[in-house]
């Protein structure tokens, strides 16, 4: 089997009025070179959260980092590290998985959701026997997943804003 084992080379981006975690698997090749969330131009994670709230779509990562933290939002990922080729989540195996309590004993975080079904696994599998926390899956922003429109994405992904509206947090 090809691959090689890869550390996550970032930390988690949340703030004390995080109050939904975001849960990719492992970072792409391209977000693992700018050292930050869905850095592949062809994902559609930052035109998906700008759609559901309303707002433009980030290109900077100072950008990106404030549409987070406006939102009440946090990222990270399943994964902390892994043999993987490339950004396939196919390849993963040999998984260690991240300790979320990093965020969880620092801000309010009320659901966590998984982007795409391997993210999902990985939370199944690792985290969750851990946190005792159920986490929802929504469809993967991946240029993978290309039955998904933006749009259908969009409509998707919406229960964020839902979730949030129903905590008493208005954006």
């Amino acid at each position: 089997m090809a691959g090689s084992r890869v550390e996550h080379p970032f930390g988690p981006l949340f703030g004390p009025e995080s109050r939904i975690l975001i849960l990719g698997s492992f970072p792409s090749v391209k977000s693992r070179e700018q050292q930050f969330f869905y850095g592949h131009p062809q994902n559609r994670f930052w035109k998906v959260i700008a759609g559901v709230y309303g707002r433009e779509v980030p290109t900077t990562i100072p950008q990106k980092k404030e549409l987070i933290m406006d939102c009440g939002l946090a990222l990270w990922d399943s994964i902390a590290s892994c043999v993987v080729t490339g950004s396939s989540d196919a390849s993963i195996r040999d998984v260690k998985a991240n300790d979320l309590r990093i965020i969880l004993d620092h801000c309010p975080i009320e659901r966590i959701y998984c982007n795409g079904r391997k993210s999902h696994e990985m939370y199944e599998k690792y985290i969750l026997p851990v946190l005792g926390r159920e986490a929802g899956c929504l469809p993967s922003t991946s240029p993978a997943n290309a039955q998904w429109s933006l749009e259908r994405l969009i409509g998707a992904w919406s229960v964020l804003r839902e979730t949030a509206e129903g905590t008493g947090r208005q954006e």
